[in-house]
């Protein structure tokens, strides 16, 4: 991955440092860094149509002890909501979810961000612990909290959401 997107490398780390064995994720060239990033680091994954599907996926391999994450954008919680509270929390499948933010400074869709700015709220509101990591970051910081995130949800078996920035215009200058 390139220096730029030190943020972004550290993201990858963190869950390696935590010992990440799988990752789902839905395709998107915005969080394509850490899916390159995790395959670089040969972590076995499976590419998922939907954001439902990856959660499906996720719980079936996090209920049989496995460490996994889902990598996605944040517009498809849309899709995940009802996956997220009728399946993995009910069946306390712990796993952690980084996604990356839509809609914020740098985004070039007007549309998405009609979904994006009401995620966090969403996702409380069903119970789902957000956490956010963002260009005031440090990237230690986003090592180590990608780490403890997915070590937090695991413990707690419950899925643990993290926002991230990836589309922000200061990621590519910023180390």
């Amino acid at each position: 991955m390139r220096e730029s997107n030190s943020r972004l490398t550290a993201l990858v780390e963190g869950l390696t440092d935590w010992g990440i064995e799988y990752f789902v994720y839905v395709p998107s060239s915005h969080s394509a860094p850490v899916i390159r990033g995790l395959i670089s680091a040969g972590v076995a994954n499976v590419m998922a149509n939907r954001e439902e599907e990856a959660v499906g996926i996720a719980s079936g391999l996090a209920l049989t002890g496995k460490k996994v994450a889902i990598i996605m954008q944040d517009n498809g919680f849309g899709n995940a909501l009802t996956a997220l509270a009728t399946f993995a929390q009910p069946y306390q499948a712990g796993f952690p979810i980084f996604a990356n933010t839509r809609g914020g400074l740098g985004e070039y869709n007007s549309m998405v961000h009609s979904i994006s700015d009401s995620n966090p709220d969403l996702l409380k509101k069903i119970g789902v612990r957000v956490e956010e990591l963002g260009i005031s970051d440090s990237p230690e910081v986003w090592r180590s909290s990608s780490q403890a995130v997915a070590q937090m949800a695991v413990i707690q078996r419950r899925p643990v959401v993290t926002l991230f920035e990836s589309l922000h215009p200061g990621m590519e200058t910023i180390k």
